[in-house]
């Protein structure tokens, strides 16, 4: 992909994958010993139905939006916890790690162009793009490059498990981690389309009043917090969401861990001391998006390792895409 620019992206590196090994044989393998870095910058065929990982290291719309930075880091601690994860998936699946989609210079507006270019660029090599954050503002860019595979004719539902909307209308037109939803609604008015988005784990205490006017507006669906901690509620989300998921042509998905308690979930831009827990619940909506034959890509965000204890925010991360490799 030769548009690609140099300063603004670094290949898939092996000595990212390296550590502990029990032995050669199936039985024995962790995921440094079977996961292939390639250069995205160049000529690559994947394998079919192969997954891809590319971490978004960037957190300059965190810092537009006076968050704590550090999730530029993001990326890597998530690589830490995934290289000795030990292997369950069969020898048919494949997993690439693609490099590092870098924000020099805070020119947040150029690497996120460069994003959606390798989103693109993946899934028209029939690849499933994993991205690891890195800031919320890798929703703008995750989602164009979703758009431009599947082209204007698709209709793409937008599932958003976090503790805020991410509705803020950019100030000046200065994009953040938290005017991504906003700015893809914008987009699509302009083609005459709307906006199907669903936000599940939605926080009053983290979201002022003209952001739940806002999302009534472009008529997004949330389920708050409170909802999904309720078990008598259970069953009504998880048919919300199959409802969700059957009106839409196929599905990105953007998980921002802050949507997590900050027990689970400590080392992130902005905790929820009372967000949903990662539970048989939530693993039962995550796996119905999984399973639903429609979800193209989906990127974990706003890890931030400055503020992690003992890892379990990147463990948590890693478990994510564990669970959606290994099935």
């Amino acid at each position: 992909m030769g548009y690609l620019q140099n300063e603004d992206y670094q290949p898939g590196n092996a000595l990212l994958w390296q550590g502990r090994t029990d032995g050669s044989e199936d039985a024995y393998l962790r995921w440094h010993q079977v996961v292939q870095c390639i250069d995205l910058s160049g000529e690559v065929k994947l394998s079919p139905g192969s997954y891809v990982l590319l971490g978004f290291c960037s957190d300059e719309g965190v810092r537009r939006n006076s968050g704590r930075v550090g999730a530029v880091q993001g990326p890597k601690s998530i690589r830490e916890v995934l290289r000795n994860l030990p292997v369950h998936h069969g020898a048919e699946v494949t997993v690439y790690d693609g490099g590092d989609i870098l924000c020099t210079a805070g020119n947040l507006e150029r690497a996120q162009q460069q994003l959606s270019l390798v989103i693109r660029q993946v899934l028209e090599l029939g690849g499933f793009p994993i991205v690891l954050g890195g800031g919320h503002e890798v929703t703008y860019a995750h989602f164009q490059g979703v758009s431009q595979s599947v082209g204007k004719l698709k209709e793409i539902g937008i599932i958003n498990f976090d503790a805020h909307f991410d509705l803020r209308e950019p100030v000046d037109g200065i994009a953040t981690s938290g005017t991504g939803f906003f700015q893809i609604a914008e987009d699509l008015h302009k083609q005459g389309k709307q906006l199907h988005y669903l936000a599940l784990g939605i926080q009053k205490i983290s979201n002022t009043k003209v952001l739940f006017e806002t999302a009534n507006k472009f008529g997004a669906t949330y389920i708050t917090a409170d909802e999904m901690g309720n078990s008598f509620q259970q069953e009504h989300i998880l048919l919300q969401l199959e409802q969700f998921i059957a009106k839409v042509d196929c599905i990105y998905m953007t998980i921002d861990l802050d949507v997590f308690a900050a027990a689970y979930a400590p080392g992130v831009s902005a905790t929820a001391f009372c967000g949903i827990l990662p539970d048989q619940h939530f693993f039962k909506l995550f796996n119905t998006i999984l399973n639903s034959g429609k979800l193209r890509s989906y990127d974990i965000a706003e890890l931030n390792p400055v503020f992690d204890v003992d890892n379990r925010t990147a463990k948590l991360a890693a478990d994510l895409i564990f669970k959606s490799v290994s099935g």
